[in-house]
């Protein structure tokens, strides 16, 4: 992987980590339009750059983190859900990662409901006075809900956000909560998949590395305040048409006959 291909990948990935429009599944089809080579890097190179993104969290909410001691419980209780089944299934989670009609029809189906959830969900926005944080029963409940995105094309940050809007937070809220919850999460994923490929990583390999996370890092904390402040505006029709749209785009290449096959 060049300097170039880690460049725009890793901008794509700080742009789409806190949308509800798939991080991995954009990284990927990135990866599928530039030709880049299905490696063991690439592979942890994907997961790993997701750690600088959700560092920004950590900066732009860092008083949130030193706040109670049962944020962090609430935390843990959310990423349970995940980390069993990533456990579990992480060998079919990483199959379904090089399948591109999942991502398309991921992106599709998700899209559609998301046209629909700001009417769903009225009602949360009417709301005063509300916790910073969900409940324990509620913050399991959500990472429930993050257990769907491990489908790529799905998007953690969509599938958390919703997850928060049924148990009657408001979007802004509900968004926070998905971003925090996204630094244990990505954490546990992003250092599992350096442990398991860590024997494959080359001293070249590492300054590569580096930089996506840099990179990564600068791009989510521009677009998290850009969600954010879009989101409360605007909820989430926008998001569910460019998903279609992509999705849409990417089955018409397949059906063309188009090679989006990873080298």
């Amino acid at each position: 992987m060049s300097l170039i291909e880690a460049l725009i990948i890793a901008i794509i990935e700080g742009i789409t980590e806190f949308l509800p429009v798939s991080s991995t599944g954009h990284m990927i089809i990135t990866q599928h339009i530039l030709g880049i080579e299905n490696s063991d890097f690439i592979k942890m190179f994907i997961v790993n750059i997701q750690f600088g993104a959700i560092l920004s969290v950590v900066v732009l909410y860092w008083k949130r983190f030193f706040k109670t001691m049962s944020f962090y419980y609430k935390l843990i209780i959310a990423v349970v859900p995940a980390a069993v089944i990533g456990l579990l299934f992480g060998k079919h989670i990483d199959a379904l990662l090089e399948n591109i009609w999942v991502i398309a029809f991921s992106l599709i189906i998700g899209g559609v409901l998301l046209l629909f959830v700001d009417s769903w969900f009225r009602e949360n926005e009417q709301q005063k006075d509300e916790e910073d944080e969900p409940t324990y029963k509620k913050s399991f409940i959500i990472g429930c809900f993050q257990v769907i995105a491990m489908i790529p094309g799905v998007s953690r940050s969509a599938a958390t956000i919703v997850g928060g809007l049924t148990q009657k937070m408001s979007r802004k809220k509900a968004a926070e909560f998905s971003f925090f919850l996204a630094v244990p999460t990505m954490i546990a994923a992003s250092g599992y998949k350096l442990i398991q490929n860590i024997e494959h990583i080359k001293s070249s390999d590492i300054s590569i590395l580096l930089f996506g996370n840099i990179i990564a890092f600068i791009v989510a904390m521009l677009a998290i305040k850009f969600f954010i402040t879009f989101l409360t505006k605007h909820g989430f029709k926008l998001f569910g048409y460019y998903r279609i749209i992509v999705g849409g785009i990417i089955i018409a290449m397949l059906c063309m006959g188009q090679s989006l096959a990873i080298v």
